[in-house]
Order: C-alpha cells, then sequence, then structure tokens
C-alpha cells in the first residue's frame, strides 16, 4: 500500500487542529482519527452544491453562502450551475485550508476562489449568517460531521434553535438552508421543522460513481 503522506498542518481557531495527508493522488483532510474529507469521497459534497441550485432554478443572480470551503467540490458544482451573474459568497475559518487549496491541492481548486462570482470571507460562517439579513438565495452548511460542533464546539450554535432562527432570517423569500451531515440525526430534522422549515432529507452516496457510504443533505425552505 503507498504510504500516506502528511503535508501539513492548519490550526483551527477554538478547536483542534487539521492535517492534510497525500496518499498517491488523493489528499485527506483529517481531524484528529476522523477523515473529514477526501477526494475520493466527494459525491455528497457535489450534491449538496447541484441539489441546492436545483432548487433555485429560475432566480435571477442568486447568491448564495457556502461555509466553509473544504476541499472546493461544493463551490465548484454550484459556480458549473449559476449564471454569470450569480454570486458565491465562501465563509472559511481556518486559513490554512485556503493555504493548502491554493498550495499543494491548487490543481484540484482549478482556479475557482479567483472567479469573479465569488467572494471569499475569511471567518466564522454565522458571523456572516448573522450579517445578511435577506441577503442571501442559499445557505449551504459543510463545516462538520453532521449538526454538532465536531470540528469545534463553537460550531454547536448553528445547528441550535437560535441558529436556525438567524440562517432563516438571513434567507430571501423562498431560499434554502442546505445542511450536509455524514448520518441521518432525526432529532435535528425534528429541531428544523419546529424551527417554521419544510424540510426535505435527501440521502446520497459518498462517491460521484454512486457507491460507498449513505450521506444526509437537508434541504430546508421557511414556510
Amino acid at each position: 500500500m503507498t504510504p500516506r503522506e502528511l503535508l501539513g498542518v492548519a490550526d483551527v481557531p477554538g478547536g483542534d487542529p487539521l492535517r492534510l495527508f497525500r496518499r498517491g493522488r488523493d489528499f485527506m483532510i483529517v481531524l484528529d482519527r476522523n477523515e473529514l474529507m477526501s477526494t475520493r469521497m466527494n459525491g455528497s459534497e457535489i450534491a449538496l452544491g447541484t441539489m441546492a441550485c436545483d432548487r433555485l432554478a429560475g432566480r435571477p443572480a442568486p447568491h448564495l453562502l457556502i461555509g466553509g470551503y473544504g476541499m472546493g467540490f461544493t463551490l465548484r458544482a454550484v459556480l458549473e450551475r449559476i449564471d454569470r451573474a450569480g454570486r458565491v459568497t465562501v465563509a472559511e475559518l481556518v486559513p490554512g485550508i485556503i493555504e493548502w487549496a491554493r498550495g499543494p491541492m491548487a490543481e484540484l481548486t482549478a482556479g475557482c476562489l479567483d472567479d469573479s462570482r465569488v467572494t471569499l470571507r475569511m471567518g466564522d460562517v454565522g458571523d456572516a449568517i448573522r450579517a445578511g439579513a435577506r441577503q442571501y438565495d442559499a445557505i449551504l452548511l459543510d463545516v462538520d460531521n453532521g449538526p454538532d460542533g465536531l470540528t469545534r464546539p463553537a460550531n454547536d450554535g448553528l445547528y441550535s434553535a437560535r441558529g436556525l432562527d438567524e440562517a432563516r432570517a438571513a434567507l430571501r423569500p423562498g431560499g434554502v438552508l442546505a445542511i450536509w451531515s455524514a448520518a441521518p440525526d432525526p432529532a435535528f430534522a425534528r429541531r428544523l421543522a419546529r424551527g417554521g422549515f419544510t424540510v426535505d432529507e435527501v440521502r446520497t452516496r459518498a462517491r460521484d460513481n454512486g457507491k460507498g457510504a449513505h450521506h444526509v443533505i437537508w434541504f430546508a425552505t421557511p414556510r
């Protein structure tokens, strides 16, 4: 087996560090012993972007907020779907993630961060949500392995009743809140419904070839 090579360590404000590994042509971002993302398992991250855009079909010049960048699969999927008048704000908390995107993973990044439709906002996506009253047509969250603060405890607030209220306030009428998860969470789905959202829970495969584990994406529309 090809050995795994450590390429870098990135500090997470308020959390444990992330590590970037490469094995052959594959990259992996790891938190402790948890593989948060990899180039081999990108199907559900792509689906997060494409399915959110499908729900915005026909909207002129949509504005989407993506939190966090990860390996850019969701961002690139969105850029392929929206028109030239659309806009995407990417909120990324960890500077090292962007350094890796422009460094060892530059070929994978494929210039998406330099697209004229993209604004990169370094910082907590929660701050971007709170500052964005009626600003976004869609908010796409993929900052943990599910609706809990795995990456850092402060992320718990994104999935709380108050955090969902803030997300709803940041959406334009008919907008969509999309949240990625590695596994189902019935309690969180109920919290979304109690928070005034109509919820569509979609299961999608981890790999873009339709194989691998099932992941979950909640698409929530304010009632």
